[in-house]
């Protein structure tokens, strides 16, 4: 894939980009590793002061970055600027709260007479360079919730950001110096995917995180567990969205609506399969197609678009080919389930609502990563229960009841990193982020996320 800026809205190529060559490569790598032996034993007060500082310039800079993320990627002009927003509050979080994220512990006497020790303390030391390969989708914030704990924790950062959004990926990396990071603390590499291996398997890089595809998550995994080298990935998600006969349907209907179409439907995170108990499934369906009917579909960059065009042209090829699959299976269109008229340049596809949807089709076990929601009926919370776990996927997930019982059902059994209870999917600078089974493992944002990239160190002073 070229690494170029291809205009999704229109499909024209606005600008390419030469990878690096393997010398440039080189130099960027050992310029990180020499970055680490500063930063790292540079103090918490000055991290954040320079974290803080890149705060406040994301701040300033935020509609001309907004700009380019919806150039690249095709995102409605005022989700970007919300995702520019969210990026600098997660900046300042960490540089405020890290100190107590990463503070000594120091396990009791009483705990730990018996081991010889006069004292122990549990440290948190950073682990070096981590490499960051990261999506298109939120192409701004994605990269800020690995690169604002990894910087505080005192590692330096590689970025290789997805092929369709190098000025973005630029933009990140000239922040960070602007800031006044010091030179190779975090630096974008402009290389294809082929280049990852040889970057992982470098003995100065120390660790990765992906956000991306499973098979991308797949492939990192398998070299970095050769290399013994500690790893954390955010993959695919087709999360439930579970609506009992206790929920307010009216406000489910409403917040599924934004629940899936949010980012233009390409998100991990967004709901993709709604799970309705009989009860209130025809009601709910109701609501839920008229909201996604009245969507307005068009050029990303007018303020009136609330769905942009799909990030690229295969992407909507194989979202085409998921409807196409469940229509032949026995699935009915209630809405959309085709590309909008008027707008043939770009790489648009109409919001989208299937029900009838059964195991028997693709789009029941494979992400749609586009504006198309998959309706279910079922009877009894048992039963949805069942239908939400029946996925490779477990990333995150939703449930809207007043029931207790049914909310301590769901919070016990669901098979995912959230349980997020009448209400929407979301990620918070203050709360854990990722998956299980095949959504991967680890976790980011949170004390958690700062310290996957930390070597938790016990130091033992005898007497």
């Amino acid at each position: 894939m070229p690494i170029a800026t291809v205009n999704p809205a229109t499909g024209e190529t606005l600008r390419t980009f030469d990878a690096l060559a393997p010398d440039a490569l080189e130099r960027r790598i050992a310029l990180a590793r020499a970055a680490f032996d500063e930063h790292r034993i540079t103090g918490l007060a000055r991290r954040a002061e320079l974290l803080t500082r890149a705060a406040g310039l994301l701040d300033e800079d935020r509609e001309g970055v907004a700009r380019t993320m919806t150039t690249e990627m095709g995102k409605p002009i005022a989700a970007a600027r919300a995702e520019a927003a969210k990026c600098a509050p997660a900046m300042r979080w960490y540089a405020a709260h890290a100190g107590e994220l990463l503070a000594d512990e120091h396990p009791s006497a009483a705990d730990t007479e018996d081991s010889g020790a006069a004292r122990v303390v549990v440290r948190y030391r950073p682990l070096g360079v981590v490499l960051a390969v990261m999506p298109w989708n939120f192409p701004l914030w994605q990269v800020v919730r690995f690169a604002a704990p990894a910087l505080m924790a005192g590692n330096t950062g590689l970025l290789k950001h997805a092929s369709n959004v190098p000025q973005t990926a630029l933009y990140l990396e000239a922040l960070f110096r602007r800031a006044g990071y010091p030179e190779g603390c975090f630096q974008t590499l402009l290389v294809g995917s082929d280049a990852v291996e040889g970057i992982l398997r470098d003995p100065r890089v120390a660790a990765a995180t992906l956000t991306g595809s499973e098979p991308a998550g797949r492939s990192v995994a398998a070299i970095a567990g050769d290399e013994v080298k500690k790893t954390v990935l955010e993959l695919g998600g087709s999360d439930p969205f579970l609506v009992m006969p206790s929920a307010d349907v009216a406000r489910a209907a409403a917040t599924a609506v934004t629940a899936r179409t949010q980012n233009n439907g390409q998100s991990c995170i967004a709901a993709k399969r709604f799970v309705v108990h009989t009860d209130v499934h025809d009601a709910f369906c109701e609501l839920f197609t008229e909201g996604m009917r009245r969507l307005a579909v068009g050029d990303p960059m007018e303020e009136s678009t609330q769905v942009g065009p799909l990030a690229m042209e295969q992407g909507r090829a194989d979202l085409e080919e998921l409807v196409d699959d469940a229509v032949r299976r026995g699935a009915t269109v209630r809405t959309g389930g085709r590309r909008p008229s008027g707008l043939e340049r770009g790489w648009f596809y109409e919001p989208t609502v299937l029900t009838g949807v059964h195991d028997g089709m693709r789009i029941h076990r494979e992400e749609a990563f586009g504006p198309v929601a998959a309706v279910y009926r079922v009877a009894d919370a048992e039963e949805a229960v069942a239908l939400a776990n029946d996925i490779p996927f477990g990333l995150s997930s939703n449930a809207w009841t007043r029931d207790e019982s049914e909310m301590a059902r769901f919070a016990r059994d669901i098979e995912a990193g959230g349980v997020f209870f009448n209400g929407m999917t979301a990620s918070h600078p203050a709360l854990p982020f990722g998956g299980v089974k095949r959504s991967g493992y680890g976790r980011e944002l949170s004390g958690h996320g700062i310290r996957e990239f930390c070597n938790v160190t016990t130091l033992w002073y005898g007497p």
